[in-house]
């Protein structure tokens, strides 16, 4: 067998058994191992962001990593935005990229980079393979440096020469250290402060938003009167009627100031302190109070979920959290399709355990509240703000959850970056409702562009924001990358199209008209 083949035998006994797959060249001996290999699933991806995207969605729904198949250091550069994202939402990810054979470097071929500089931006993890033998043994360690903490992003470059020559050596899983326990002493700490009376909110991110979490979270704050908050941009949310509500904090720094204005401790459990996403004029950078306290509970890679039910424990909070109940029936919406009336569709009509990935940007604001009471599902968001994501991410998720609806709420603008995953969403046959919210802007930075004070906006100003003169036609372009699609221009017939979508299984797509923008 070559270091290919062995990589390969590898991966799948580590437990890797979907490759989202983008090759070139120098990826031609791992592409024929992967094809020899019946238990590694190979999805391939138009543009590598497309695969590393879909990597994430993956591993936020498996909690384990798939492999991406990525070509020299430039193509690992088109990976990049969604590689940030994966890192800001702290799952497995594991990178193979090829490059050039060891004694190829020295002559500067056309696509020579320095890959491993290239990867150390985008991962936690990066190694580069050092003999044929040595290659299926890196690839043990990057899974296992993956799963370290709740995930990490491991890069494991492979040189040609490496995969295409003998290798003899057979390696096992290596398996990965369990998330950090939060020491007693803490845990009797945070208890202490909870007796207080001090006006209190846990802040909750990463795994801390689980539903087992949660309920304990909620058990907190029947007992105590803390409130709880998550990050403004969670990984994925355990939400629906049935479970513990939490309120999200909002992403416009005003807001979000306004929502934590009167704490006086806030308890973080799986997250940073919030800050504002950019610098604004006049404003601070950070957003709890000045003479608000900082606590943490837990990081992010410690696990939370035990910490939260030993501080219920510590507390005796026995009684049972308070849980979002099922939404009243109301009457479908009708007339101008606007985002109320699209986010209230959606909640109605959601199936149960849907899986909803939100990059709806603008169009949006009105879903999170809208869905609070919707049957349960999971709720998955733009971690690291790098737009493109939410298209590849339904995809993953698709891939991971082939039982469970998935359900896209996606701008338009943001779509365009990586409009290659529908092509793959039809050729895997991906039960995926996408529903563009078409309001031919980059309506997000019409408002950005008041808040930091860049000045009166002039013509020239706002067609770099207009995303009209041509229109783009989406449900053409579904069509023309295998995914049947249709268009609403009112509340009624989105109604019946995404009732129809939600009924059926497969790829479908929804172009909305918006007529009226959120504020």
């Amino acid at each position: 067998m070559n270091g290919a083949e062995r990589l390969l035998e590898t991966l799948v006994n580590s437990g890797v058994k979907v490759c989202f797959a983008n090759p070139g060249t120098s990826e031609m001996q791992l592409v024929s191992a992967i094809g020899k290999r019946e238990e590694m699933r190979a999805v391939l991806c138009l543009f590598e962001g497309v695969a590393s995207g879909a990597a994430d969605g993956y591993a936020r729904m498996r909690d384990k990593p798939a492999v991406t198949l990525l070509h020299v250091g430039s193509g690992f550069s088109n990976s990049m935005a969604n590689q940030h994202n994966a890192k800001r939402a702290h799952v497995p990810l594991v990178n193979i990229v090829g490059d050039h054979a060891t004694y190829h470097l020295q002559f500067d071929a056309p696509l020579t980079s320095d890959v491993p500089a290239h990867a150390r931006l985008a991962s936690d993890w990066v190694a580069v393979s050092e003999s044929a033998d040595d290659l299926a043994a890196a690839g043990a360690r990057a899974v296992q440096a993956s799963l370290q903490g709740w995930g990490k992003v491991a890069t494991l470059v492979a040189p040609a020469n490496h995969a295409w020559e003998e290798a003899t050596q057979v390696h096992a899983a290596m398996a990965p250290e369990k998330p950090d326990e939060v020491s007693t002493q803490v845990i009797s700490s945070v208890a202490s402060l909870l007796s207080n009376d001090k006006s209190t909110a846990l802040f909750l991110g990463g795994h801390a938003l689980r539903e087992q979490s949660l309920e304990a979270a909620g058990r907190i704050a029947r007992a105590t009167g803390t409130r709880i908050i998550c990050e403004t941009f969670p990984a994925r949310l355990q939400r629906g009627n049935g479970r513990v509500a939490v309120e999200r904090l909002p992403y416009f720094a005003e807001q979000a100031m306004e929502v934590l204005s009167g704490l006086e401790q806030l308890i973080l459990v799986g997250a940073s302190a919030p800050v504002s996403f950019f610098a604004y004029p006049g404003l601070r950078s950070t957003l709890s109070p000045e003479q608000c306290d900082i606590i943490t509970l837990a990081e992010v890679d410690q696990d939370t979920s035990t910490a939260l039910a030993d501080l219920a424990v510590a507390i005796n909070a026995t009684e049972p959290a308070i849980t979002a109940a099922p939404a009243t029936r109301q009457p479908a919406p009708t007339g101008e399709l606007t985002p109320l009336a699209i986010a209230l569709t959606v909640a109605q009509l959601m199936p149960r355990n849907a899986i909803v990935s939100d990059e709806a940007a603008t169009c949006g604001l009105a879903m999170f509240p809208a869905t609070q009471n919707a049957p349960p599902h999971d709720w998955m968001t733009i971690t690291g703000g790098a737009i493109g994501q939410g298209l590849p991410l339904s995809l993953g998720a698709a891939i991971a959850c082939p039982d469970r609806k998935v359900i896209a709420l996606q701008a338009d603008g943001s779509a365009m970056y990586t409009v290659q995953a529908l092509w793959s969403m039809a050729r895997e046959n991906t039960d995926v409702t996408v529903v563009i919210m078409n309001n031919r802007s980059y309506a997000i930075l019409n408002i950005e562009l008041a808040r930091v004070g860049a000045g009166k906006p002039t013509p020239k100003t706002l067609s770099m924001f207009d995303l009209s003169c041509p229109d783009i036609n989406w449900v053409e372009l579904a069509k023309g990358l295998g995914v049947p699609a249709t268009r609403a221009t009112t509340a009624e017939e989105f109604h019946q199209q995404f009732g129809a979508a939600m009924a059926d299984p497969g790829p479908q797509l929804i172009e909305v008209i918006v007529v009226q923008q959120m504020p």
